[in-house]
């Protein structure tokens, strides 16, 4: 979407009424506080029609009363939201980013949360985090179906701003059935497609019979942190920073979306000579991670999963599953002026994106697969962020690690060798500090996220840093990344890998507090 230093865009990304194709973003002048509070916020699951290279899919949205996508907040508003759904079955969402009471957090079978049944409608209220963030399905294979959208809250800073904001969510698409495809998977078919959910293909819907009192109250095993290789180079026996028989990608798909289109017809934002624009990236891909090129126009890091970091300049920029990228950049004065903004899928040269363009300015046609393939992700990134508002200092009470493991043959991914519902939660008492360290054995890269909590990467691979402050981090293959956080609200809250095909396969824990 795009919001101008004068107006505001109600829409997160490009994703129009139901059974209709992209349209226009729908802009309105920015109401004062008052009135804007006044204003009723209201969320409809449904389901649309879309068109991707000329062929039409069923898919779903979340939209606001104005059938824009998402939701955009300003300082001092609530999430306060009635949601009703509309999508044909049952669905339930998280709020990603977000810090709800855990009743409120949208995962089935976890703290009295079951799905919303078709034509039934929920309220939920609770203070916003700022920054960057997004909501999507977490039941059943949805999300890969395209049931996310954005959920910006904005800062009185990003009110005064002279800066026009853009917010891309990406996608990864097929317009095959995510059941099918992750049954194939499992089934040892090493490539072919993906899906959203819980254990051994059950999906999400599995965890709501599931008798989480019987669950062991165990923990992460072990408590030292070693590893000595320095951020961001390859290991001994890698290539590109991949271990032997690495896998970068579980599915090939039909295409990549940045605001539900491909880079064959992109969405063009018009922009000035001149303009500062901040990009509000978020990837929503179910099993894609992206690397962010701004080609010739330098850009500048400014915020991770919503939280500002220390300004980063650069080209080029990692974008794993679940995280958020804020960059802010200048559009040219000279030249076209056209800046495009393209996602490059890792370990392929797939692409996709948006072009900021000032009026008139001539478009040259992009071609969604262009130039060498796009190396993994690395954590070169990750070790230079540093926080603006680190986390209050304070000493671990309790140091964890917790292994990542798994392998594509047969399809299985796991922590500590355990899958979903033979799990191990992590037992935690609010206000505990821990050092949890995660220790990836595994021969892919995971994205690891965190519900209801914030934590700051303080070391990768051993070496102690006072990096970013974040929600999902990304851990590749024989890495170790250390997060510190304070235990919140008594819950139970999920901790998986945000690959959601990875998730499916019981790549997930939970992290109990209690009072």
């Amino acid at each position: 979407m795009t919001i101008s230093r004068r107006r505001i865009v109600l829409a997160g990304a490009g994703v129009a009424a139901v059974a209709a194709a992209p349209a226009p973003f729908l802009s309105a002048l920015l109401p004062s506080s008052a009135a804007r509070a006044a204003l009723p916020r209201t969320l409809t699951v449904t389901r649309r029609t879309l068109e991707v290279k000329g062929r039409a899919a069923s898919v779903f949205g979340i939209v606001d009363a104005a059938g824009v996508s998402g939701l955009t907040f300003g300082p001092e508003d609530r999430f306060a939201v009635t949601l009703t759904n509309r999508a044909g079955e049952a669905a339930s969402l998280h709020w990603h980013g977000q810090i709800p009471p855990p009743s409120q957090d949208g995962v089935p079978g976890l703290n009295g949360v079951t799905p919303l049944p078709e034509g039934v409608s929920a309220v939920y209220d609770y203070g916003l985090q700022p920054g960057t963030h997004w909501m999507h399905s977490h039941f059943g294979l949805q999300e890969q179906q395209l049931m996310a959208a954005p959920l910006v809250v904005r800062t009185a800073a990003d009110l005064r701003a002279d800066v026009q904001e853009v917010t891309v969510l990406l996608h990864d698409f097929t317009f095959r059935d995510p059941q099918e495809i992750l049954s194939g998977l499992m089934k040892g078919m090493a490539h072919g497609g993906m899906d959203h959910g819980s254990p051994a293909g059950a999906g999400m819907a599995g965890m709501a019979g599931m008798d989480h009192a019987a669950m062991g109250h165990g923990g992460a095993s072990g408590q030292s942190m070693p590893g000595q290789s320095m951020p961001g180079q390859s290991m001994p026996g890698m290539s590109h920073g991949t271990m032997p028989g690495m896998d970068l990608n579980d599915v090939e798909y039909d295409a990549y979306l940045a605001n539900d289109r491909t880079l064959d017809d992109p969405q063009v934002v018009t922009v000035e000579r001149g303009q500062r624009v901040r990009l509000r990236l978020i990837n929503g891909a179910t099993s894609t991670a992206f690397w962010i090129e701004t080609g010739p126009v330098s850009a500048e890091v400014v915020a991770v999963d919503g939280t500002p970091v220390q300004p980063l300049p650069g080209t080029r920029f990692p974008l794993a599953g679940g995280q958020r990228l804020d960059l802010m950049l200048t559009v040219p004065k000279a030249g076209s002026g056209v800046v495009p903004v393209l996602a490059r899928r890792e370990g392929s040269t797939h692409r996709t994106g948006i072009l900021l363009a000032p009026k008139g300015a001539k478009i040259a046609r992009l071609a969604g697969q262009d130039g060498p393939a796009a190396p993994p992700l690395d954590l070169t990134l990750e070790s230079r962020l540093r926080a603006l508002a680190p986390l209050v200092a304070a000493s671990p009470e309790t140091a964890l690690t917790l292994r990542l493991t798994g392998s594509m043959m047969p399809y299985a991914w796991s922590l500590e060798g355990r899958v979903w519902g033979q799990h191990a939660p992590l037992a935690l008492t609010a206000g505990q500090r821990v050092a949890l360290t995660f220790d990836n054995v595994s021969g892919m890269a995971h994205p690891m996220h965190l519900h209801g909590h914030h934590f700051q990467v303080t070391a990768i691979d051993g070496k102690a840093l006072s990096g970013a402050v974040r929600d999902t981090v990304l851990v590749p293959p024989g890495r170790r990344v250390t997060v510190a956080f304070t235990a919140g609200q008594a819950g139970d809250w999920p901790l998986h890998c945000h690959n959601l095909l990875h998730m499916a396969a019981g790549m997930m824990t939970a992290v109990t507090v209690r009072a």
